[in-house]
């Protein structure tokens, strides 16, 4: 197999801060990095136009770009129609720091598509992501859904019913094998004219799981971060691993995202591990070993 696709790392993954975690990007050999840009340092209200052009230019001094932010508000995604207003607000600013910062993709979670189309759930979601990918589109961008809480037939018929493709996929194969058993290589293939963005990243699953139970549900629970990772590193239901040691089928989903003419990032994924830092080095060997082929 041989590909040209460039190797990303998510900054946050090293949880050094963003300069460090930059600067260890470059030392294990990534072409690009995803960062964080939700709260903190890359909040965009706190970034003002001069700390921005500054940003900009160190990544790019260190031979870097940026292959998207990641602007996942947590919580209930855009299933609650009362707290969609600010959020999508807040998403908007995510998306004008991404252009300005050179990428024209913002990854996030927008909660469980409801199986049901017809309720309120599925209607406040399907407003805000109206509106999300018509900003979007506007500024030949992409609000990029992270796969993983439904099936991919179901987040593609959702998609579907949308006006343009400014929301289209951020693929994480491994949120697929871990939480809905979903095929990873029949979901590229599924999602292809919306794949922009795809996450680099193993896992099992160890027994059959709620996806409400990770991702949160209006009336249900919140989703957040930590908790998804500390289900991730418990492995009671789920385990997070190294590339290569979960049952992601790595040949079979490379070779269907060349199938499908993907020409966008890889990008290296560690929410768990002792060792961050070895698991990314070896995560970019790993896909340069098949990069190669």
């Amino acid at each position: 197999m041989s590909f040209t696709n460039k190797i990303g790392v998510i900054v946050d993954s090293f949880g050094v801060g963003v300069t460090e975690g930059l600067k260890k990007a470059k030392e294990v050999g990534a072409d690009g990095v995803q960062i964080y840009a939700v709260s903190g340092e890359m909040d965009p209200a706190a970034l003002s136009p001069a700390k921005r052009k500054e940003l900009r230019s160190y990544i790019e001094g260190l031979g870097l770009e940026i292959s998207a932010l990641c602007g996942d508000l947590a919580g209930h995604g855009f299933q609650d129609e009362a707290a969609n207003p600010e959020k999508i607000e807040k998403s908007k600013r995510i998306l004008d720091l991404a252009v300005e910062l050179g990428t024209n993709v913002v990854t996030t979670h927008i909660g469980i598509v409801p199986d049901d189309t017809s309720s309120r759930i599925y209607d406040s979601m399907q407003r805000a992501c109206e509106e999300l990918g018509v900003y979007a589109k506007s500024m030949n961008a992409y609000f990029a859904i992270e796969t993983g809480p439904e099936r991919s037939a179901h987040l593609k018929s959702f998609l579907d019913s949308l006006s343009t493709n400014g929301v289209s996929v951020n693929f994480d194969p491994a949120n697929m094998v871990m939480v809905t058993g979903d095929d990873p290589v029949e979901g590229v293939k599924l999602l292809k004219d919306y794949v922009v963005h795809t996450h680099v990243k193993d896992g099992k699953q160890l027994r059959p799981v709620d996806p409400r139970d990770v991702y949160g549900f209006l009336g249900y629970g919140a989703m957040s971060h930590e908790k998804i990772a500390e289900m991730a590193a418990s492995g009671a239901a789920f385990e997070e691993v190294p590339l290569g040691e979960g049952t992601v089928d790595f040949p079979a989903y490379f070779a269907a995202l060349q199938e499908i003419g993907y020409k966008g990032y890889l990008t290296i994924e560690r929410e768990v591990g002792a060792n961050p830092e070895e698991d990314i080095r070896k995560a970019v060997a790993f896909i340069k070993s098949y990069k190669g082929k």
